[in-house]
């Protein structure tokens, strides 16, 4: 996690069983090269003792709001000033409605108020509450007011209760605070991205094809320039207009789309399959439109396996950085392991089309990013927000 490295980290701890987890944060931002401050609420005294983060940090643990020992007595001013990033993990059910209310009624809201950087949470309660309508307008209300919110996770509580609510474990938390900082960590590298659908005619008026709109490559290449990188696009057909700098190459078969990569993937770092490539084809092309027939009430079309893109720059020598993409009904995450093994792939990226708010046509979407060993899910936001976390999570991986 080379990102952290030489920044100023603000941790926030409040008062909820995962405080115990705080300590492994701080030991992995010290091993990440960042610089350490812990700020803890009272009630975060009670489950964690400051000595214990003071050790592992090397820095003194505050938790007063006024502490005459700090400049001027204005601790929340010069800490929220220190600062490069603020993470509060555990982020209690109190204080998430505290921050999206804008109270500052104690050290860690006030500087929380003060601060002007990025501010990330990893919420931690019960089940009950995190289904709450409140803490869910909470959530909403941070998230408009750009704070990055890490989870929870679902699994049995402390309580004895299962469901959401568990704050997600520190590598995790740690994986996402770093996505933070991997900004033009892709400078000149060359990324080469398949978007939208193939078309396999039938006949001149009539073709089979995937459900794609496109959007989800489009706002990867679109990521990958803002992040340094020289992106070629090849693009099945879509109404989309390329992002500016992109090198568009447009094509409409799974056979031109096959050809065109193949031409580019030479010295290509990433490759990255998005596009909905169509697995089959006709095995003929009627040059002239089938007619309708009253005689004829069924009509028989054979079909033959397009060549799998992503399966070929596997084997190929000297092979990019390989991501793919699984889109399933059922069994996601299983199916999207299976590919990646299958396909010889670096990195899947799993996401669910069986619903109608994400994914295909719709403006959202989220995803869990699956590697030999680990996943990362990002939850349900635009697909452009969704893009740049995954291309951060590229970087990440390419540099760490």
């Amino acid at each position: 996690m080379n990102s952290l490295a030489n920044k100023n980290i603000l941790l926030g701890v409040t008062g909820g069983i995962a405080a115990y987890k705080s300590a492994e944060i701080v030991r992995l931002l010290k091993k990440a090269g960042s610089s350490v401050r812990v700020v803890m609420t009272k009630s975060a005294e009670e489950f964690i003792t400051p000595l214990t983060l003071q050790a592992l940090s090397g820095n003194k643990v505050s938790s007063d709001l006024l502490d005459p020992e700090t400049e001027a007595g204005m601790g929340h001013i010069e800490l929220a000033k220190w600062a490069d990033a603020i993470l509060i993990a555990p982020t209690t059910a109190n204080t998430l409605a505290k921050l999206a209310s804008g109270r500052a009624d104690d050290l860690l809201s006030s500087i929380s108020l003060a601060f002007e950087g990025p501010l990330a949470l990893a919420p931690a309660m019960n089940q009950a509450m995190w289904k709450d309508t409140r803490t869910k307008e909470n959530i909403e209300k941070l998230k408009d007011n750009n704070f990055n919110i890490y989870g929870p996770g679902s699994g049995e509580q402390a309580c004895g209760d299962v469901g959401l609510g568990r704050m997600l474990e520190p590598e995790e938390i740690m994986l996402n605070f770093s996505l933070l900082f991997a900004e033009g960590h892709l400078n000149n590298k060359n990324i080469l991205i398949t978007a939208g659908p193939t078309q396999e005619p039938i006949d001149p008026v009539r073709y089979i094809t995937n459900r794609s709109s496109g959007k989800m490559g489009y706002c990867l290449a679109e990521a990958s320039l803002e992040s340094g990188a020289n992106v070629t696009l090849v693009s099945g057909p879509v109404n989309i207009e390329a992002p500016e700098g992109a090198h568009l190459v447009k094509v409409q078969t799974a056979e031109e789309m096959y050809e065109s990569v193949m031409h580019h993937i030479k010295n290509t770092d990433i490759f990255i399959s998005s596009a909905a490539v169509a697995d089959y084809k006709p095995e003929n092309f009627s040059k002239d439109k089938i007619k309708k027939s009253d005689k004829n009430s069924e009509i028989s079309i054979g079909m033959t396996k397009n060549k799998d893109i992503l399966k070929s720059v596997s084997e190929i020598s000297n092979k990019p950085y390989l991501v793919g993409f699984a889109a399933e009904t059922n069994d996601l995450i299983s199916n999207a392991k299976l590919k990646l093994k299958n396909k010889k792939l670096d990195l899947i990226i799993a996401n669910d089309v069986s619903g109608k708010d994400i994914g295909f046509d719709s403006e959202e979407n989220e995803v869990t990013l699956i590697n030999s060993d680990s996943e990362f899910f990002i939850e349900k936001e635009s697909k452009k927000k969704v893009a740049s976390k995954i291309i951060k999570y590229i970087s990440e991986k390419l540099v760490s």
